[in-house]
């Protein structure tokens, strides 16, 4: 049996007055690969935290190997203002490089006359700068650059960015720095919450195989579900406080919690069979009792309700809830949109692209790819305001009426409530609104509060809320499942096969593109070129080459 390095024992943990872990227990062995799913507020954070030792359960215990050090990549980069890319990388080991700072000021130092001018001075400089070194080259650091390079270069963060100031970077390259410190350390147990959020493909590929070849035990929060059947060994899924562990990748999970699923029920139906058979020879032996007194009855009635009180009883199936969402849309034009030669061009003299050439017609689902800042944002910018094309034509067909979700989410208004976002994109009653919100799965004490206190999640779903009044005819999606969790994932994979209209969406989720698009058109280097089928038709095609 592997050697458990974390246990939580029957741990519990209540935030604002609401239940988040509940008699929870739960091993982690040497090992592992781990992926831990559930729904959206779950708690997976949470836990990850606590694992880390972050904060404290209210009751239960914690056990963690003597020694073991635990690396923990939050869910939202954070990193200090002024450092480039290498030097935020080599501050994974602020013992290392404070060690360098002082060797180079000894440096700086012993060059000066009053130094090497004095046989004491320089002797006591001399052993300063030997012990220094002693302890440079036991902590590691005569590889430690080396190998925070070769690091930042697995994750496609090559020499060419090495320069760059962490504060021009995108989300997902701010994530791949952090994920890239703790590589290097090489922690036995790595905790990654949404490591691939903000990823391009290239990126999450080159994550898949550092994961796989990772030494230690990872743990990782995903809602990608081609990496979790890329990497997981297996499945925890966190439901109502609780963890239920299944062996194998995501899709082993998916099977095996369906069958479990089906067969609880079947128990569950049985045993309420026969509670309820019981409950009748008790009612049955209590009346004869009232009407002839007769003890042996009473004893028949008793007997009967002790058998039921230690009956171990299977708990109901119940499935979460889940957000209700009808894309209806309607036909429109059979020509939905045409790039003629678009170009576009900035003031500075930048050229993002120039000969952009594709027709997409009514009822397609295509999928648009490529690496980070190959445009595709851009891209859907133009479309929204043909005139902004600086050569070429972007047309729309005479009928279309486009719906638009934005990856940044600046469509909505942080300071506006839900009720007022809502009503302004149909005209409908404040009850009418509310009754609609409460379909997304927001509370009633949301639904007045300022669109700025959603998290990511939910300002998602109150996106997709009013994509559902506006109904358009042609949805332009941008990374609409980057904040959504498996459950949603799957409401919009299925609103999408069922709506009536066109869908152009740009997604790095692979498992998406497969169930929701049968064309793909990548964007790379200003080229636009056409793939038939879905991502895995996409990568054969392309001979898995990035």
């Amino acid at each position: 049996m592997a050697e458990i390095i974390v246990k939580l024992d029957h741990i519990s943990l209540a935030l604002a007055g609401r239940l988040i872990l509940n008699d929870l227990t739960w091993e982690i062995q040497r090992g592992q690969r781990i992926g831990l799913v559930g729904a959206n507020g779950a708690g997976k954070s949470t836990l990850l935290k606590m694992i880390a030792q972050e904060i404290e359960p209210d009751s239960g215990s914690i056990f963690r190997l003597s020694g073991m050090t635990i690396g923990r990549l939050e869910q939202e980069p954070r990193l200090a203002a002024g450092r480039s890319v290498l030097e935020e990388g080599l501050y994974a080991r602020p013992e290392i490089a404070a060690i360098e700072q002082e060797l180079t000021a000894l440096a700086d130092k012993m060059a000066k006359p009053e130094i090497y001018g004095d046989a004491k001075l320089l002797e006591r400089s001399l052993r300063v700068q030997e012990k220094l070194l002693h302890q440079f080259e036991q902590l590691g650091g005569t590889r430690y650059e080396s190998k925070v390079k070769e690091t930042l270069t697995a994750l496609g963060m090559g020499p060419e960015k090495w320069s760059t100031l962490t504060e021009h970077l995108s989300g997902g390259q701010k994530k791949l720095i952090m994920l890239a410190k703790l590589l290097v350390l090489q922690p036995p147990l790595l905790l990654l919450d949404e490591p691939d959020n903000h990823l391009d493909l290239p990126a999450k590929r080159a994550l898949e195989t550092i994961i796989r070849g990772y030494p230690g035990c990872v743990v990782i929060i995903s809602h990608d579900r081609y990496l979790l059947d890329e990497v997981a060994t297996q499945i925890v899924e966190l439901e109502n406080g609780r963890v239920t562990q299944y062996n194998g990748n995501y899709s082993a999970y998916a099977n095996e919690r369906a069958i479990r699923r089906l067969r609880q029920q079947q128990l569950y139906a049985a045993q309420q069979k026969e509670i309820a058979r019981i409950e009748a020879a008790i009612a049955r032996f209590e009346l004869w009792a009232s009407l002839v007194v007769n003890e042996r009855h009473i004893r028949q009635a008793r007997s009967r309700q002790k058998m039921l009180d230690k009956m171990d009883k299977i708990e109901k199936v119940t499935e979460a809830k889940k957000m209700t969402l009808d894309l209806s849309g309607w036909r429109g034009s059979n020509k939905v949109l045409e790039l003629a030669g678009v170009g576009r061009t900035f003031d500075n003299g930048h050229r993002l692209f120039s000969d952009l050439n594709t027709v997409i017609w009514h009822g397609e689902r295509v999928g648009l790819v490529g690496p980070n800042g190959a445009g595709k944002s851009a891209l859907f910018k133009m479309i929204l305001d043909p005139d902004s094309a600086t050569t070429g034509e972007i047309k729309l067909g005479p009928s279309i009426k486009i719906g638009y979700y934005a990856q940044e989410q600046e469509t909505l208004d942080p300071a506006q409530d839900l009720i007022t976002c809502i009503r302004q994109a149909a005209p409908l009653t404040q009850e009418s609104a509310v009754a609609f919100l409460l379909r997304f799965l927001f509370t009633y004490d949301q639904v007045q509060q300022p669109i700025g206190k959603l998290s990511g999640g939910e300002r998602s779903r109150l996106q997709l809320a009013r994509l559902v009044l506006e109904r358009p005819n042609l949805l332009l999606l941008d990374e609409p499942t980057n904040n959504l969790d498996i459950p949603a994932i799957e409401v919009l994979e299925e609103t999408l096969n069922e709506f009536v209209g066109t869908v152009l969406v740009i997604s790095h989720d692979r498992y998406f593109l497969d169930q929701a698009v049968d064309r793909i058109i990548e964007l790379r280097d200003g080229v636009l070129t056409e793939y038939i089928g879905g991502y895995t038709d996409y990568l054969d095609e392309r001979g898995y080459e990035e």
